[in-house]
């Protein structure tokens, strides 16, 4: 099935491009980079042409990547030339191919359905290439590849990319056995497609996918299991088929038959979905849309985002079985920051409720439901996020006005999916539908559930339903009335929407054929009130009302009380920061009675929350714009603060009524840092925070910071990043002794902001880390994404690597697989010292973990290449000993492994003399116990092997059994991690 030629556009080298395409910046990098190799080659022999490359990739870092890169291109575009070019590239390349690496990344990201057909079969074929080199990083990028095959598509071309990944995973099978991520992501994703192709025409790609599933399944299910409840909800849709039957019987009665370790299905289903396997089954382009509409579409303003998509992805019949990977996708992967689910961003309820009016197959339909709830049945406030299933409640809630169809059908699923989902356990999925209920009432995602449980506009049938299943939801404190739209959303902790108004075509599906008219009419208050859906927080609706400072006015003199009201009279800006001067004045008189202030901050804090809603930093940053937005009223308390000395008596008391302010208004803490940042008249005042940070409640300036930051993230996340260089350059000791702020900050930043701050440490105007805490702070627990930005901001200091080394003998293959892949990224750049491969021999042998014998690879054919052996051994040898910790068994482990990943090399590592002297020295103090006798073993064949002679010490290897073949290819390929899966999105 090769994917037919594009028809009726230019066609370029590398990419398809019309005439009002500008000119893409790696197709010309890649052009010019071509241009270089042919230039060095032209009129040479093949041997004279090796010559001239070699020479320039020599030169330096520029010329290597040129080189590579200029091979790589060609390899794409002129398919005669493919495999001298691949050869070439494994001849010069001098960093393991990672710059082909990551510029096949680049290309499956961003370029790959633009790509010329011809360059698409050649991008498959060197995938191919690399695999079957196994190539260090090539189960990443073979990962990145699969994401290209979309789901509910059966076109020719995404055809023929599922069949050329499929066959690339069968006739790599042993390779394909070494990364268990790889193994689960295979699984998740032909699962996935085995749906799709059920046609006759497509029998026998389908039988292909069936066997590598079920022989996956069998052999490796525990690598599987990684992939959590979703694994269940793939199997049960395709259990069905004969060989799936049969795994599926035992799944449910026979668990140990797949596993020794599997207990059963309930510890499957316990298991919250990891990220990256729901991302997988969305194309990079369907992600990015998704990602768009979700963070920059406003509510209101989606339906010709929502047609373009239905056109893209959404309008062939096969498409129907997308919508539950996108339904997925939202509810596990899309977590909004609390800046956009206070904004009107279009919410994800919409989307989804929007995917199921647009479902036309009933089967589709009934899947895609089970996507929405499924992490409801099984779900643990322990293990599981609210997140997850607050789309489902609010589809439900928003669609009872304008769709309630769409509600009833959702609660009627609700409740019959408790006894039918699977009847043994239907004990704990009614556990875990309640602790949904219970975790969304405590979450205040909802206020009450009566008004959605016990609605007049549900039928009777289904009420009494619901009023038997869930009897604890459906009361309420005050009853509702037919009509009263009771169900208002309350703040997810200050992070959800609040349904104000217009509920008609809330998901712009004007197909939709749900009315309720007749019962608009009959309901009481309700027949003239238009109602828009909107999002606010609910503490914003509220601030529209006018300020009540009764309860307090009275209680001020009779000067300061007129100030006050003042305040509330007038609305202009100028006029405010005048009377707020005269306050301020006052409070400094000798004479002000310092009782006062507590009554004082209580009408500031009222009169001026308006302040502290919306965003602080200006949209465009500039001097101008900076002074603008600090010429509120209650800046003039930070100015006036300012001004004066610390010796003075008025700076005590006005800090007295900041101290008072922060009690009534804690973001009065972030705003005052802004202040102290952007202000020109606080310039070097930063340091008047700490006493701030002292003369409040709290008295401590860490905590006071580290509460004042934590909620600018939640309000802020812009501002929270203009603070940071500021922040940590003034208080290095609070900022630098823990991971706490720097945890606050790669949890809500995104990649722009990522690299922004990179850059900011790289100038020099931002230091994240310093020696003594870093290893402390990079260990600890965070997600992927996060893990990602903390490391990349690690890796944007000069920081040396030997600071971090120790952590190695922390990081777990399993737990820490991020800071593992840097790791290894930066290690294989150094060269290696005596405390480097100390630390890296100090890791625990485990067979699945390929970190240590991986690099020692690595650097065993450095030191082979650069023929400096004797003395990089001798560096290893005597600082080995220094190691306590570091057993003699331990080190055998590993190098046992690394011997069996060089047994098939030309050059073996273990020939060379200084390493045969050191292991029979190790083989005559070796008791016979000793669980790594094959290595010793081993190298005194080698040793008793002809020396005369470099050829005879080569031949000297010893002869390896099928078990050591097969095992030394098995252990050949490192990196379970792909680069492009270091954040799902």
């Amino acid at each position: 099935m090769e994917p037919s030629p594009a028809k009726g556009k230019p066609q370029g080298r590398l990419l398809v491009s019309t005439t009002l395409d500008a000119k893409d910046e790696l197709e010309e990098r890649l052009e010019r980079c071509v241009g270089i190799v042919t230039s060095l080659t032209n009129g040479l022999s093949e041997r004279e042409a090796n010559d001239a490359i070699t020479a320039n990739v020599c030169k330096g870092p520029q010329q290597h990547e040129e080189v590579c890169l200029g091979l790589f291109a060609l390899l794409l575009t002129e398919p005669p030339q493919a495999q001298r070019c691949y050869r070439d590239l494994t001849l010069v390349n001098r960093d393991g191919m990672n710059v082909i690496l990551i510029k096949i990344n680049q290309i499956l990201m961003e370029k790959f359905l633009k790509l010329q057909d011809v360059c698409r079969t050649q991008l498959v074929w060197l995938v191919r290439e690399l695999v079957k080199s196994g190539v260090i990083g090539a189960d990443g990028v073979l990962m990145t590849l699969m994401k290209q095959i979309a789901g509910g598509d059966i076109t020719s071309k995404n055809l023929w990319l599922a069949e050329n990944v499929l066959d690339i995973l069968l006739d790599q099978r042993e390779w394909v056995l070494k990364s268990g991520m790889l193994i689960a992501m295979s699984v998740y994703t032909y699962l996935r497609l085995i749906v799709d192709h059920g046609t006759p025409a497509l029998l026998v790609l389908r039988q292909k996918e069936v066997d590598l599933c079920i022989g996956l399944l069998r052999e490796k299910f525990m690598e599987c299991f990684i992939i959590g409840r979703d694994l269940v909800r793939l199997l049960q849709i395709v259990a069905r088929i004969p060989e799936m039957e049969l795994l599926w019987k035992d799944l449910l009665h026979n668990p140990q038959a797949l596993s020794p370790q599997f207990t059963g299905l309930l510890q499957l289903l316990t298991a919250r979905t990891s990220r990256k396997f729901l991302a997988c089954r969305l194309t990079p382009d369907m992600e990015t849309k998704l990602l768009f509409m979700t963070s920059r579409v406003r509510f209101g303003q989606q339906k010709r985002y929502q047609d373009w998509f239905q056109r893209q992805y959404l309008s062939t019949a096969e498409s129907q079985s997308l919508r539950c990977d996108l339904i997925r996708y939202i509810c596990g992967v899309v977590h909004p920051s609390n800046e956009v689910l206070s904004s009107d961003i279009l919410p994800r309820w919409a989307i989804i409720g929007w995917l199921l009016t647009t479902c036309t197959s009933n089967v589709a339909a009934s899947n895609a439901k089970l996507a929405l709830f499924y992490d409801w049945l099984f779900f643990s406030p322990e293990k599981d996020s609210i997140m997850n299933i607050e789309p489902a409640i609010l589809v439900m809630h928003h669609s009872m006005k304008p769709h309630p169809a769409i509600t009833a059908t959702l609660l009627d699923f609700m409740c019959r999916i408790i006894p039918h989902f699977f009847p043994p356990l239907e004990g704990q999925v009614r556990q875990g539908v309640f602790n949904s209920l219970t975790f969304i009432m405590e979450k205040r995602v909802l206020a009450h559930l009566a008004p959605l449980f016990d609605n007049p506009k549900l039928d009777r049938e289904l009420r009494s339903m619901l009023r038997e299943r869930f009897a604890e939801f459906c009361s309420s404190p005050s009853p509702p009335t037919e009509g009263r739209d009771e169900g208002e959303s309350v703040s997810l902790e200050m992070d959800n929407h609040v349904l104000l108004d217009k509920e008609d075509g809330c998901y712009d599906n004007t197909e939709a054929a749900f009315s309720d008219d007749e019962e608009e009419v009959n309901n009481k208050g309700e027949g003239n009130k238009k109602r828009e859906f909107r999002f606010h927080p609910i503490k914003e609706a509220v601030i529209e009302e006018p300020a009540d400072i009764t309860p307090f006015v009275d209680q001020l003199d009779d000067t300061m009380k007129e100030k006050v009201l003042q305040l509330q009279k007038g609305s202009d800006t100028e006029a405010h920061c005048e009377v707020m001067q005269e306050i301020v004045d006052l409070v400094l008189e000798e004479d002000f009675d310092s009782e006062q202030m507590s009554t004082l901050a209580s009408c500031l804090a009222e009169l001026f929350k308006g302040h502290f809603r919306g965003d602080v930093l200006p949209d465009d940053i500039t001097e101008e714009s900076l002074e603008e937005s600090v010429c509120k009223p209650v800046c003039l308390v930070f100015r006036n603060l300012c001004q004066m000395q610390e010796d003075n008596s008025g700076f005590s008391v006005l800090l007295e009524m900041l101290a008072e302010l922060y009690q009534k208004q804690p973001k009065i803490g972030y705003h005052l840092l802004y202040y102290l940042r952007a202000s020109k008249a606080a310039m070097g005042k930063m340091s008047l925070y700490e006493s701030f940070a002292q003369a409040t409640a709290l008295g401590d300036l860490h905590t006071c910071l580290m509460m004042d930051m934590k909620a600018c993230q939640e309000d802020d996340i812009r501002l929270l990043c203009y603070l940071t260089p500021s922040i940590y350059t003034e208080f290095p000791d609070e900022t630098l002794r823990s991971g706490e702020l720097l945890n606050m900050i790669v949890a809500v930043i995104d990649s722009t902001q990522l690299q922004e701050l990179m850059c900011h440490v790289m100038i020099g105007n931002l230091v994240m880390f310093r020696k003594d805490s870093v290893l402390n702070i990079l260990i600890s627990g965070m997600e992927t994404f996060e893990q990602y930005s903390a490391w990349q901001l690690f890796l944007a200091h000069s920081i040396p690597l030997e600071t971090i080394i120790p952590i190695l003998q922390h990081l777990k293959y399993k737990e820490h697989p991020e800071a593992l892949s840097c790791l290894l990224l930066q290690l294989r750049r150094e060269k290696p010292s005596g405390e480097m491969v100390k630390m890296v021999l100090s890791r625990p042998c485990h067979p699945e973990d390929q970190f240590t014998t991986s690099i020692l690879r690595h650097w065993a054919a450095l030191l082979i290449k650069n023929n400096n052996m004797p003395r990089k051994r001798q560096s290893l040898r005597s600082s080995s000993s220094k190691l306590a910790q570091l057993t003699l068994e331990q080190i055998l482990e590993h190098m046992d492994n690394l011997r069996l990943n060089l047994s098939n090399t030309k050059n073996s590592f273990f020939t060379q003399t200084p390493i045969l002297q050191a292991l029979q020295h190790v083989q005559a103090s070796c008791d016979e116990a000793h669980k790594m006798r094959a290595l010793l073993q081993a190298s005194q064949v080698t040793a008793q092997a002809p020396a005369s002679s470099p050829r005879s010490r080569k031949g000297a290897v010893t002869p390896v059994s099928n078990e050591e073949e097969s095992a030394s290819s098995s252990a050949s390929v490192g990196l379970p991690k792909a680069t492009s899966f270091l954040n799902p999105v």
